[in-house]
C-alpha cells in the first residue's frame, strides 16, 4: 500500500495524495475535457456550457420536492424557483469575480482568469442557466405530448 499511495509530486508538505485513481491518465483526460480546463475555449462559451448543464437539472428538485409539488402549478413554480436560484448564483459569480480578479492586472494565459473573462463567463452562465431551465420546462410541459407522439 506504501507503494501505491505517496504524496503529490514526492513533496509531503503539499497536503495531497497521488493514488492510482487522481494521477491516472483516464482521470486526468476526463478532468481535462470539462468545460472549465478545456484549451481553447472562450469564458463565454464554458459559461454558456457549465450553466446549460446546471440549469437543466436544477429544476427538478424545485419541481418535485417544492411546498407546490402536488399542485397545477408545480413545474412553473418549480421554474420559477430555479430562475431565481440561477439569478442568485449569477450575483455571486460576479461578486467572486470582481474581488478576485484585478481588472488592472491582465498578465495571465488563461482568460477566464482575468476580470474581463470571468465577466464573459458569468454573462455565459446566465444565458446558459436560464435557456437550460427553460429547455426542461417545455419538455417536462409537454411529456404527454411527446408520448402520444410514439403510440401512433
Amino acid at each position: 500500500m506504501k507503494d501505491v499511495i505517496q504524496p503529490y509530486n514526492n513533496d509531503a508538505f503539499v497536503g495531497n495524495l497521488s493514488t492510482p485513481v487522481s494521477t491516472s491518465s483516464f482521470t486526468k483526460g476526463l478532468l481535462s475535457n470539462l468545460p472549465a480546463y478545456r484549451r481553447g475555449l472562450s469564458p463565454l462559451l464554458r459559461g454558456l456550457e457549465i450553466g446549460m448543464a446546471h440549469g437543466y437539472f436544477i429544476i427538478g428538485p424545485f419541481d418535485k420536492l417544492g411546498p407546490l409539488r402536488n399542485t397545477d402549478v408545480a413545474l412553473l413554480s418549480g421554474f420559477l424557483s430555479a430562475v431565481g436560484l440561477i439569478i442568485i448564483l449569477t450575483a455571486c459569480l460576479s461578486m467572486y469575480g470582481s474581488v478576485s480578479f484585478d481588472a488592472n492586472n491582465e498578465e495571465t494565459k488563461d482568460l477566464l482568469q482575468t476580470s474581463e473573462g470571468w465577466g464573459q463567463f458569468t454573462a455565459g452562465f446566465l444565458v446558459g442557466a436560464i435557456g437550460g431551465s427553460g429547455f426542461a420546462y417545455l419538455l417536462l410541459a409537454n411529456i404527454p405530448t411527446l408520448q402520444n407522439l410514439g403510440l401512433n
